[in-house]
């Protein structure tokens, strides 16, 4: 008798289970498509896009294109995205003395990605992973006073 209620209580476990995988779901959640973001930078130091949201962990590209025609060497653009935590200001004055790396300083903490720095007509894409922290992240040109001329935006990681 205790042997039967032994398997008996077995089967039952067994069957919940199956069924709590069933209801569940055993398969991976399905993958969320990568986000493709195209931003244009000009003379007028301005992005045409200024924000764009991203579920946590999405596989990022940004394509920054300088429809500009001024020369890189003064007016060059960038996309920087940083971490959220970053001291804006402390990066930008890093980033000021750091003309060799196009405007990056070589590992500065809290970068998540960068174009390189592009002059009229160039383009760049750069492919990564959105943080898994919701919140606001801030995306810019780190070229010397573009920043404070409006070369910004806001990456959202939202749910």
């Amino acid at each position: 008798m205790k042997n039967k209620m032994i398997q008996s209580a077995s089967i039952i476990g067994f069957a919940c289970s199956a069924l709590f995988l069933a209801v569940a779901g055993c398969s991976p959640a399905p993958a969320i498509p990568p986000k493709e973001v195209k931003i244009q930078a000009d003379d007028k130091m301005k992005f045409d896009v200024t924000a764009f949201e991203v579920k946590p962990g999405q596989k990022i590209s940004i394509t920054l294109t300088n429809i500009g025609t001024t020369p890189k060497f003064s007016m060059g653009h960038n996309c920087v995205v940083i971490d959220r935590n970053v001291n804006l200001q402390t990066f930008l004055d890093a980033a000021s003395m750091a003309a060799a790396t196009d405007y990056v300083p070589k590992d500065f903490k809290g970068v998540l990605a960068h174009t390189k720095l592009l002059g009229p007509n160039e383009a760049d894409t750069v492919v990564f992973d959105a943080p898994y922290i919701p919140g606001e992240y801030p995306f810019f040109c780190s070229f010397p006073g573009h920043y404070s001329q409006g070369t910004k935006g806001t990456m959202t990681v939202k749910q």
